[in-house]
């Protein structure tokens, strides 16, 4: 063989993964654990900075929402970790959210195609099946997508499309696309605070009530060291469950009270006024009474978030630490950058 031919060979046989969303909080941990496995490397970004990049590894800087500048990041990869996203609750932000998740999605999809990627993990969030006002109900992936429970909520009604537009997209482009969909992450490392202001609120003493919701939540550090699993074997077509606790907001509350040393709130808001409740606790706000309510918050604080994850686990591998030492690292943090 030639030697130039030899190269080629060799540069084709050389697997090459993009992780879009490198530069947040769960792209830093997945690229802490892809340093491990020795891959090639790219990452995509609006602003990459120079401490972000592992050693070795290339960038491309530029939206989601750029075609050419998509299509530089997918050349040469044949796999795409696309972790890329808005996180707000700000029904305002549902315009961008939209363009973000399921037009940057399908113009990633559309690339990957064209440049012959084999294969996509498209990290989500469980949100997209896991809701219910019903608190004995742990979703699975068997369950249809949660369209209806949150039409209210942007963040997750965008998610919801952005799954459906992955799957047609890349079906049609023959692409594999394995759909990952965590819990609340939380963990160190959460610089934009986009999954762990709640906690800090908690610490400021900004949450006035205990909700009568209930919650999942998962360390992101373990969710990060799942995705190249879900990137080897995961089924294509598929979700995966992530999650480590299901607990009640006032267990959630309480267990961050030990932790932490800071009082958890008192009262509860009885079930029979829960519908009421958003506009009690707004009215409580505009006379000064409370720390700033969000209400869309307080919606979803109402129903009940449960997961099962043994789909992940049997399959994936996936296995979650305890849920305190989760809690406790991401006091620690929030504490050491002064967030609380």
């Amino acid at each position: 063989m030639r030697a130039g031919a030899r190269t080629k060979a060799i540069s084709r046989s050389v697997s090459r993964s993009l992780v879009t969303g490198a530069t947040g909080f769960l792209g830093r941990h997945l690229l802490d654990t892809l340093r491990g496995h020795g891959a090639a490397l790219r990452v995509m970004a609006r602003v990459v900075p120079p401490e972000a990049l592992p050693s070795g590894a290339d960038c491309t800087e530029g939206s989601l929402l750029d075609r050419e500048a998509v299509r530089r990041a997918v050349r040469g990869c044949d796999r795409i970790y696309h972790l890329a996203g808005l996180v707000s609750r700000r029904r305002e932000d549902a315009r961008d959210m939209f363009r973000v998740h399921v037009e940057g999605t399908r113009l990633l999809c559309q690339e990957a195609a064209a440049a012959g990627v084999r294969r996509i993990v498209l990290v989500s969030t469980s949100g997209t099946l896991a809701v219910s006002e019903d608190p004995d109900r742990i979703a699975t992936e068997q369950d249809g997508d949660a369209q209806e429970a949150v039409r209210r909520w942007p963040y997750y009604l965008s998610k919801v499309f952005q799954e459906r537009e992955a799957l047609e997209v890349c079906g049609r482009g023959g692409v594999e696309v394995v759909i990952v969909n965590p819990s609340l992450l939380l963990g160190p490392g959460d610089e934009r605070e986009s999954s762990t202001s709640d906690v800090a609120r908690f610490l400021r003493r900004e949450i006035p009530v205990i909700p009568r919701g209930g919650l999942s939540f998962v360390d992101a550090r373990d969710v990060a060291a799942v995705l190249p699993a879900a990137m080897e074997r995961g089924k294509s077509g598929e979700r995966y469950l992530l999650g480590a606790a299901n607990w009640t907001l006032a267990r959630f509350l309480a267990r961050l009270e030990q932790l932490s040393g800071v009082p958890a709130p008192r009262v509860s808001l009885p079930a029979s006024l829960a519908s009421l409740g958003g506009r009690v606790l707004w009215a409580l706000d505009q006379l000064g009474r409370l720390p700033p309510i969000d209400p869309v918050s307080e919606e979803m604080a109402r129903c009940f978030w449960y997961l099962d994850s043994s789909r992940a686990q049997r399959e994936l591998g996936f296995s979650a630490r305890e849920p305190s030492e989760t809690l406790l690292d991401t006091i620690r943090d929030l504490r050491q950058r002064g967030r609380a």
